[in-house]
Formats: C-alpha cells, sequence, structure tokens
C-alpha cells in the first residue's frame, strides 16, 4: 500500500475530522449499549433501531473529533427524518 492510495486518503481525512477511531469506537459503543440495555429497545423497528445505533456513531464523531463539522449533525438530522417519513407514510 502506498500513501497515494485512496483508502489511506480516506481514513488519514476521516481522523483528522472525527479523531481517532479506536477512541470514537469506545464511545459509540458505550452509547450503543445503552440503548440496547433499555425495555423499550424490543419495541422498536428495525429502522428505528438502524437510525438510533448510527445517530449513536454521529455523536460520537462528534464528541471524538470536529464539533464543528455540519455534516455530522445533518446526518443526525437526516435518520431521525427517514424515520419520521417513514411514520408519515413515506418510505425513501
Amino acid at each position: 500500500m502506498t500513501n497515494d492510495d485512496p483508502t489511506t486518503q480516506i481514513l488519514t481525512d476521516r481522523g483528522a475530522e472525527y479523531g481517532p477511531f479506536v477512541d470514537l469506537a469506545q464511545i459509540a459503543q458505550a452509547i450503543k449499549r445503552v440503548l440496547r440495555a433499555q425495555p423499550g429497545w424490543n419495541r422498536l423497528e428495525a429502522d428505528m433501531q438502524e437510525a438510533l445505533e448510527v445517530d449513536a456513531t454521529k455523536i460520537a464523531r462528534i464528541l471524538n473529533g470536529n464539533p464543528q463539522h455540519l455534516d455530522s449533525w445533518d446526518d443526525i438530522a437526516g435518520y431521525a427524518r427517514l424515520v419520521a417519513d417513514r411514520l408519515r407514510g413515506v418510505v425513501r
């Protein structure tokens, strides 16, 4: 693998924006453990669970990296919107 490998560049860019992945993973998994441990977790539909889990990762990125990165905030809103839209009858 060379320094001009596209995957290496992506990982370098993401690390600069979101912080070290090992630290991000610790935060995200802690949030997800809390979510899954709640009695209401099993009442959620799959898209609801997935949206919350993806948002946990997005929250971890904010906490571990650059909190000014607008895309992270838009992503959180977007996953919540997917569930809300589906509840309104709009499936994306």
